[in-house]
């Protein structure tokens, strides 16, 4: 287990993405393990398939999981802590797929995802989160309800932010720590991109073009 608001300790970080055709129901899961601090790429799996749930807002979880998991499954390496492009308890159920990724494997897991999470705002013209200031490393809470279920995070300064949320056994300070220590000149973590480009080229598709 990775204490709330401290990253030493963690020495592997696992990335998890999944990548869809647009003409069909065929998709790739990846999951890259990288070193900390170093950033460099350990062990890389990757697992085809085919969607077999509907999609429906809020369930993404259920079509991703299946090859997510068996991706994670083939790995050598067990990583210290996973991160799931998408949301943890940051959710309408509060149970995102970074939530359905911990339980699962038992390990500590959070969610960096890329836009707001779907959550209900307190009025039409309000939003659940105030814009955090315009430095690396700045953030502002996500609340619904008067319950803090995230941050948006400046990973870089001048830069959009992305938006973490806890998944399992990891506490939102640690969270916050190690997305920005995998966030080196990009503004989404190098667990992320790996993933997401590895799991693009595999689908047969174009690499995501890099944000700076």
């Amino acid at each position: 287990m990775v204490p709330d608001g401290e990253v030493t300790g963690v020495r592997t970080v696992a990335g998890l993405d999944v990548s869809y055709d647009p003409d069909s129901a065929r998709v790739v899961a990846a999951a890259v393990v990288l070193a900390l601090p170093e950033l460099t790429v350990l062990e890389a799996v990757t697992v085809p398939g085919e969607v077999t749930f509907p999609y429906v807002t809020g369930l993404l979880a259920f079509r991703e999981l299946p090859t997510l998991v068996e991706a994670l499954r083939r790995l050598t390496i067990t990583p210290d802590v996973l991160v799931c492009d998408g949301y943890g308890i940051a959710h309408p159920r509060r149970f995102g797929l970074a939530c359905h990724v911990g339980v699962l494997t038992g390990l500590p897991t959070f969610g960096v995802a890329k836009t707001p999470p779907p959550l209900a705002r307190p009025d039409e013209s309000a939003s659940n989160f105030a814009a955090p200031g315009p430095a690396r490393g700045a953030w502002s809470p996500l609340v619904e309800d008067g319950q803090v279920l995230g941050r948006a995070l400046r990973t870089r300064e001048g830069v959009k932010p992305v938006f973490v949320s806890v998944g399992h056994r990891i506490g939102l300070d640690a969270a916050t720590d190690l997305t920005l220590a995998l966030c080196r000149g990009f503004r989404l973590p190098e667990t992320t991109r790996q993933a997401d480009h590895l799991s693009r080229r595999v689908l047969g598709g174009a690499y995501a073009t890099d944000r700076p």
